[in-house]
């Protein structure tokens, strides 16, 4: 079957992908924290017509050396990017590793309800020993038990978006009931290393389940939404692509554009000067003038669902991609723009999921397991 238009999305944390970003800037330091510029980066990425932002997180700083070394949490950026856009969709990174499932599961589910149902999770690990000491607990070794911790989480967090089936709230003025509590469910998860008992604090979301993108190997296919896949070439791309089983495949792309006063190449090597971008085995990597990304993003439509940009400099990438990229592709139809007033999943053309604990008639159900345990 073919697939439809490409879906676009940017990530926007920091200043862009190169570590020494922040160099080339067009704002002052200071203001790489502030909420007006973090409005003004998501409003030039709504009006370009992206369909979703990501936003990258870690309890540790970061950057080094003489980089950035702070940033805001990612769930509290997202929520103020939600309330100052309407249409686009929204993505903070979080680990489970060391963080509480059930936190993460409140947060995401708070935040497709300000959103309106614009809600997605980039589910991250971490891998750093020097993260378990920040969380003053002992570090998760090895990838088994990494892969374990994201898992379990990811388990736990769309088992409290259940938990609630989509009418218990009732509001009864007449009885004086808010809650129709037979339509709140223990979740009861019993995992290798902890336990989680009962309900969630917060109804269920707008969405049902926000939206979950994660890169392969991380997580059970079965339990995503959108597979964040890569490669060293278009045909790894494609590869991995087809090997998805995740109902959503989306290319990751570092890209370069030449700007009106340089090339991508010689910004690069201004930027080198300070710090080396390295290139990952897990992107594919653009560098050039932007009539050359559009052929290639027009070469992967129908290849992948999306694509997740990764700009080199966010001030001057993004520029040229709204003005000269993202037209481009509207005008061949190529990428399609969120609707207004859809939710993430609508725009993914993703189903609106159903509460394993659905009852019927008043009596509940046997709920209907996860398929990938």
């Amino acid at each position: 079957m073919p697939r439809p238009a490409l879906r676009l999305a940017v990530e926007i944390d920091g200043d862009g992908a190169h570590p020494a970003a922040w160099r080339r800037a067009a704002h002052s330091p200071g203001e790489l924290l502030t909420p007006r510029r973090l409005a003004r980066v998501a409003a030039v990425a709504e009006n370009a017509g992206f369909t979703l932002v990501t936003l990258d997180d870690s309890i540790l700083p970061p950057g080094s050396d003489a980089g950035p070394a702070g940033r805001i949490g990612a769930v509290e950026r997202a929520a103020f990017v939600a309330a100052s856009t309407s249409v686009l969709g929204v993505a903070p990174v979080l680990a489970t590793t060391y963080a509480e499932p059930f936190h993460v599961s409140s947060q995401l589910a708070s935040l497709d309800h300000v959103s309106a149902g614009r809600a997605g999770w980039v589910v991250g690990v971490e891998t750093d020993p020097a993260a378990a000491r920040a969380w003053g607990r002992p570090p998760v070794g090895g990838p088994d038990a990494t892969a374990r911790e994201a898992r379990d989480g990811l388990r736990v967090v769309r088992d409290l978006w259940d938990s609630w089936e989509d009418d218990a709230v009732i509001r009864s003025v007449a009885t004086s009931r808010y809650l129709d509590r037979s339509r709140l469910h223990p979740i009861d998860f019993t995992g290798e290393t902890y336990s989680v008992k009962g309900p969630s604090i917060v109804p269920r979301p707008p969405q049902g389940r926000p939206v979950v993108l994660a890169r392969p190997g991380i997580v059970p296919a079965g339990l995503t939404d959108v597979s964040l896949i890569g490669g060293g070439s278009v045909a790894d791309v494609v590869a991995a692509a087809d090997d998805s089983t995740s109902p959503r495949a989306f290319a990751e792309i570092e890209v370069a554009l030449d700007t009106p006063r340089e090339t991508a190449r010689e910004r690069i090597t201004d930027l080198e000067r300070y710090a080396p971008w390295s290139a990952r085995p897990d992107r594919l990597r653009y560098t050039g003038p932007a009539t050359g990304l559009v052929s290639l993003l027009t070469e992967l439509d129908g290849r992948v669902d999306g694509v997740r940009l990764h700009p080199l400099v966010l001030d001057e990438d993004l520029a040229v991609l709204s003005r000269l990229v993202l037209p481009e592709l509207f005008v061949r139809r190529t990428a399609a723009r969120p609707l207004p007033g859809t939710t993430l999943r609508a725009s993914l053309g993703l189903p609106r999921p159903l509460s394993r604990f659905t009852t019927t008639d008043g009596a509940a159900t046997t709920p209907v397991r996860e398929e990938i345990r």
